[in-house]
């Protein structure tokens, strides 16, 4: 039967993990992941939806002061009664009839006869007459069907109209902001997750590479312990640094599959474990600090979209300005039917009483603004702050990695000569173990300086307002890479 150690089952198991299905090899660039994740991005698909939306909803409004015209019909039936006075229809008719008949006689010249016949006839006028009644009750019962046509145009709405147009085309730009704010979260998500997994790949390369260090200290160990050189004690030194070593090795493999499954779920993949773009630092300063500071404001869709709150606060105002002021319109109707009944005029609405006091909305409204224009000075602040500490964090980075490069040399050295010392029994095991560690350590300390390094230049970028352009910094000449 064969026996493992520790060391041994640790590279089977390393073995496996990569073999899986998980892990079968898949390339992809920072740039690729970049261009997958906003083309994929569930959250980017629906900011791109909340934005054209927010756009036809501009388009929608931009006719709102033309003319309103409507095709109308109204089928309706109805009954009416009415009591219609009769009097003063009887009073006349019967003063006609008596000077119609007067006339007449007079026509023939009756002479002394003519004015007694006249008042013989008025009493049977009047009695025939008064068989008239006094009033009489009309229902009127009638179903209509009467197509028209109307038209209003508002000639004067205190502003109203063009403040609406207003806070659409606003509403629309600050839905863009939104998209490109939400596309630089999301690139600043894959910075972190990309460049992480790259961290941990380094830092399993180290701990496997002190693994194999610390497991051909330990065979040249067992090999000087059979020869007398070194005591079983010192032998045991290698074998206790080979187990740490073994552990850190489970560790590290754990925390990379860990960054790489979040990777990959970000992008919506499964195999990608073959990441090109290696850690990286920027060895020459790209620009002044001041001139992060003095261009921010230009850049940040953040700031840009505080403006745009104090915009569309400020048309609130114009708003409720608006609704004190009267409101003057235009309108005609003309009928469809038969009779071709039309009419046209000017109107005009002044509001007196509503139970609203609207000079306290219109305060309210300007309070509003003010606070948005507060909000917006304090958030430049705060931009201002984290600029000023990413800006100073990636410079100490940059700064520690020509150290660090310097101190690797040195602990190479260092670690030799003390192998050469072990050897000739002039050093301890303790000194070899410490020489290993600290030259291992270095290199994993150089490549946490390149990822401090990486979220300091994209939390410089992001706070900039200008993430999109940490593409270039990667290609740029004078970069050292992590490999």
């Amino acid at each position: 039967m064969i026996k493992m150690n520790s060391a041994t089952k640790c590279t089977m198991l390393v073995c496996t993990l990569l073999a899986s299905p998980f892990c079968t090899a898949q390339s992809m660039s920072f740039q690729q992941a970049e261009i997958d994740l906003l083309n994929n991005s569930y959250s980017n698909q629906a900011n791109l939806a909340l934005q054209q939306a927010s756009q036809l909803e501009a388009e929608a409004v931009k006719g709102i002061g033309l003319p309103r015209v409507d095709l109308n019909v109204r089928a309706y039936a109805f009954h009416n009664e009415l009591d219609v006075p009769l009097g003063a229809v009887k009073n006349n008719l019967e003063q006609s009839l008596t000077n119609g008949l007067n006339a007449k006689i007079d026509e023939f010249n009756l002479g002394a006869i003519a004015d007694p016949l006249k008042e013989s006839l008025k009493q049977p006028i009047h009695d025939g007459v008064g068989l008239i009644p006094d009033s009489s009750q009309v229902v009127l019962d009638d179903q209509v069907i009467r197509p028209s046509v109307s038209v209003m145009m508002p000639l004067y709405t205190g502003g109203l109209t063009q403040s609406a147009k207003d806070v659409a085309k606003i509403k629309a730009q600050r839905s863009e902001l939104t998209t490109q704010q939400q596309q630089d979260t999301q690139r600043f998500e894959l910075i972190q997750a990309y460049f992480n997994a790259q961290l941990q790949k380094q830092l399993l390369a180290s701990s496997q590479s002190n693994l194999s260090a610390m497991q051909l200290h330990y065979q040249n160990a067992l090999k000087l312990e059979r020869q007398g050189f070194i005591s079983k004690g010192q032998r045991m030194q290698f074998e206790v640094a080979q187990n740490n070593a073994t552990r850190s090795v489970n560790n590290s493999q754990a925390q990379y599959q860990a960054s790489l499954f979040k990777l990959n779920n970000l992008l919506h993949h499964s195999q990608i474990n073959d990441l090109t773009t290696p850690l990286f630092i920027n060895t020459q300063p790209q620009r002044a600090l001041q001139q992060w500071l003095d261009s921010f404001e230009n850049e940040s869709t953040l700031i840009q979209k505080m403006q745009m709150d104090t915009a569309l606060a400020n048309a609130n105002v114009k708003v409720q300005q608006a609704s004190k002021k009267p409101n003057v319109f235009a309108f005609g109707e003309y009928s469809l039917d038969s009779n071709q009944n039309w009419i046209v005029g000017v109107g005009a609405k002044y509001n007196l009483f509503s139970g609203i006091d609207k000079n306290k909305n219109v305060q309210a409204a300007e309070l509003q603004r003010y606070a948005s224009e507060l909000l917006t000075a304090r958030t430049k602040q705060e931009i201002e702050n984290t600029i000023f500490s990413a800006f100073s964090e990636a410079q100490t980075a940059q700064q520690s990695d020509a150290l660090l490069q310097q101190n690797i040399k040195a602990a190479q050295e260092n670690l030799r000569i003390q192998q050469l010392s072990f050897k000739e029994d002039m050093g301890t095991a303790t000194q070899v173990i410490d020489a290993q560690n600290t030259l291992n350590g270095l290199k994993a300390e150089t490549a946490l300086n390149a990822f401090k390094y990486v979220m300091s230049l994209a939390t410089l970028l992001q706070s900039h307002g200008s993430i999109q352009q940490f593409q270039s910094f990667i290609n740029q000449p004078n970069t050292h890479y992590i490999r």
